[in-house]
């Protein structure tokens, strides 16, 4: 991972509650967090639905826009003060003209979409309890990093659901 981030001549500062994307917009940077933390979610007309997390020293994406190119329903948005490395597009397609980055990248890319099958799999799940329990296992560091409100959001309950789980 690291070779993709030296790729990086631009930092960026967000602050708390600030977005880096809107839905509609076309995203086609990578980004990887030095400090702070942000959420991607999708908004319908009813409520907010978290995805996916980032914070210290994770990759972070609209991989939708980034893939293709083109506007997404995704949102991404600071959760407190986050100081991200900015990676273009132009700059990885330049990475993985070597087979070697072609490869690692592939291996990111498998990553992503793992992670990706296991939130689907969390979301499938009926108990609140089996939710929490697969996310703490997978995770413990979200715990520390995110607000509850955000992590229930996430596991589609509500805070005080995910306050008596924690308890017991």
């Amino acid at each position: 991972m690291k070779a993709l981030i030296e790729l990086s001549d631009k930092t960026i500062t967000i602050d708390r509650n600030e977005f880096l994307k809107v839905k509609g917009s076309i995203d086609t940077n990578l980004y990887y967090v030095e400090s702070g933390s942000l959420r991607l979610f999708v908004l319908d007309e009813y409520e907010e639905q978290t995805i996916r997390f980032g914070y210290k020293d994770n990759l972070f994406v609209s991989l939708d826009s980034f893939l293709t190119g083109k506007p997404s329903e995704l949102y991404i948005q600071a959760i407190k003060r986050t100081v991200l490395k900015v990676v273009t597009k132009a700059q990885v397609n330049k990475f993985l003209e070597s087979e070697n980055n072609r490869n690692f990248w592939i291996k990111v890319l498998e990553e992503l979409v793992v992670q990706q099958m296991e939130r689907e799999i969390d979301i499938l799940t009926n108990s609140p309890k089996e939710r929490y329990e697969r996310v703490l296992k997978r995770s413990p560091q979200l715990f520390q990093e995110i607000p509850h409100k955000h992590i229930a959001n996430y596991l589609r309950m509500s805070a005080e659901t995910l306050s008596r789980l924690k308890k017991s």
